[in-house]
């Protein structure tokens, strides 16, 4: 079998750009609703929505790669990066690495891209490792560069990578069409086009001993912010890690030629769907505001403080429910308290009641907020 890098048109991707032009139209009203949502948060919000999407992206992504991560350390890290105060909590090299990294996704989104930076970038996702050869530079190594699965004494092989000894120059090549394609370069292209291109080229050339998913899907959200002029927080590898197997999928059929259409219709969907995440998380936090402005001085220390737990959980909320078992672990309060505590919040509106007895569960109460 010949892969996409063996063919003679490698690597000049051809695809149907009318498939995907009405994404790319969500894509930029989306972008202009979720900045002028964005406005409207406090200060105090929009920092907890920055931390919250950078920290569950940086999670998530390392999740796809089977790298399952603290996301309390994660944030912890995050915070700190930003000079915020954090709870000092002991973080391990590859939480701090990954928080790293999307940091510096973040602050650096609109920087050329260079052979330093991805070197860098490694260098952060190899923190702590021991068992790779090459850290913060491209693989050497002579063996063939296999996406492999199944059993040693029967593999199937989903991709081969070009050779080590192809590596500089690959990414020489790269390197220059990423820029020339950048909204200042001398080829732009649109947001999808250039992030689901840019994503695939790069996991094609598979540089890097490790960490060539996480690297390609932090240059999708690079390429992504710099055609919209900002940092999108887009919940891109949250959206994939919800469905793994489809995108690995997705991945192994477009590795075989280098018409690219159904890869970027499927990369489009992607991008749209964690653009409406992020939207949700957004409507959610203003929703928040709201409630505790309809509340204030109304609300008792442990309410408040089982209120601001729940809130931590974002749109989706406690998996089951808020019990009076949890809200006896958040508060320290009696039984007798709780109860009485969380029928106060039914009656204030904060919260919705669903179940009896044992089986008595409560939501944040969010729906009827405009």
């Amino acid at each position: 079998m010949m892969w996409n890098w063996q063919q003679p048109d490698w690597p000049d991707f051809s695809y149907d750009k009318s498939q995907i032009e009405e994404s790319e139209k969500r894509l930029l009203l989306g972008a202009g609703l979720l900045f002028g949502a964005f406005k409207h948060l406090g200060d105090d919000d929009k920092r907890q929505l920055t931390i919250e999407l950078i920290s569950n992206e940086a999670l998530k992504t390392s999740e796809i790669e089977g790298e399952y991560l603290n996301r309390d350390s994660l944030q912890s890290s995050i915070r700190r990066q930003f000079g915020l105060l954090s709870d000092h909590r002991k973080v391990s090299p590859a939480e701090q690495g990954i928080a790293e990294l999307m940091v510096s996704l973040y602050r650096g989104f609109d920087a050329p891209l260079s052979h330093t930076m991805l070197f860098e970038w490694h260098q952060m996702l190899a923190n702590g490792r021991r068992d790779l050869h090459d850290i913060g530079r491209y693989r050497t190594h002579p063996e063939p560069m296999q996406i492999v699965s199944g059993a040693v004494y029967a593999p199937k092989v989903h991709f081969e990578a070009p050779p080590s000894s192809a590596m500089m120059p690959e990414m020489d090549r790269f390197i220059a069409w990423f820029n020339d394609t950048a909204p200042e370069g001398n080829n732009p292209l649109p947001a999808l086009l250039r992030a689901g291109m840019a994503h695939l080229y790069f996991v094609s050339i598979h540089p890097f001993e490790d960490g060539n998913g996480r690297i390609g899907r932090a240059l999708a959200e690079k390429a992504l912010a710099q055609c919209l002029g900002q940092p999108t927080l887009i919940a891109l590898a949250y959206t994939i890690e919800r469905h793994k197997k489809a995108y690995y999928e997705a991945l192994e059929r477009a590795n075989r030629h280098n018409e690219i259409t159904d890869w970027l219709i499927y990369f489009a969907d992607r991008v749209i769907t964690a653009q409406a995440y992020t939207q949700s998380w957004i409507e959610f936090l203003i929703k928040k505001t709201k409630l505790y402005d309809r509340l204030r001085g109304q609300l008792n220390a442990r309410q408040e403080k089982a209120l601001a737990r729940m809130f931590r959980e974002g749109p989706e909320g406690f998996t089951g429910g808020l019990s009076a078992e949890k809200y006896i672990h958040i508060t320290g309060a009696t039984r007798a308290t709780a109860t009485r505590d969380l029928q106060d919040l039914v009656g204030k509106g904060a919260l919705s009641r669903t179940g009896e007895r044992k089986h008595t569960r409560y939501h944040l109460c969010l729906d009827a907020i405009v």
